[in-house]
């Protein structure tokens, strides 16, 4: 493992030992090895991903696919409850899109703008993992304002508004599964470019 050399004047000068110096030096060095800081070789963002998609194929504008499940299965009382959930997250979603939904859009496109830059222009691998993660979600969005005001508009209950909902659900399960594939092939670009030329 790398050791300093020359004691570091500043550390020493206030009250550090060289030992004391080398020490941190060491600590950090593991912690690096051990915890791999690199986005896309770095388990904890696969399983930010795979969490990610799957929560979002899980919920469909915010009610769970369970419910949605029973509803089709029973009827009845399940039914109703899938209703009264669809319809408060419905009301939801158009509420905050009337409130604020220029602010999130110029908001979210000057964010997804940087990280794109960041990323692909000035090659910031976090921002490539980030961009890759939120671009997605950020069509995810849309489609859900879209489809929250189709059933506001009168597929708000019974058959009509399961088929709508299942709709839902297969277009971000299309979206999640395009995007894990784009991802997982530009992580494995990554991690082949730095392997073939990180020693160089």
């Amino acid at each position: 493992m790398a050791r300093i050399v020359g004691p570091d004047k500043s550390a020493l000068g206030r009250g550090g030992t060289q030992r004391e110096w080398d020490g941190r030096v060491d600590w950090y060095e593991t912690l690096f090895e051990v915890i791999d800081m690199r986005s896309f070789s770095n388990l904890w963002y696969w399983i930010a991903v795979a969490v990610t998609w799957s929560t979002m194929s899980h919920w469909v504008l915010g009610v769970p696919f369970d419910m949605l499940q029973r509803a089709r299965r029973q009827g009845g009382q399940a039914e109703a409850d899938f209703e009264a959930m669809a319809r408060i997250n419905v009301n939801r979603l158009i509420w905050i899109s009337d409130t604020a939904g220029v602010w999130l859009v110029v908001l979210g496109s000057a964010v997804i703008t940087a990280l794109a830059t960041l990323g692909f222009w000035y090659d910031v691998e976090f921002a490539q993992a980030v961009f890759l993660l939120a671009f997605p979600l950020s069509a995810i969005m849309a489609l859900s304002i879209r489809t929250a005001r189709q059933i506001r508009a009168g597929d708000d209950a019974g058959e009509a508004l399961k088929r709508r909902m299942m709709r839902h659900r297969f277009w971000t399960q299309a979206i999640g599964m395009l995007a894990l594939v784009v991802t997982a092939f530009w992580g494995m670009y990554r991690n082949l470019d730095v392997g073939a030329f990180g020693g160089f």
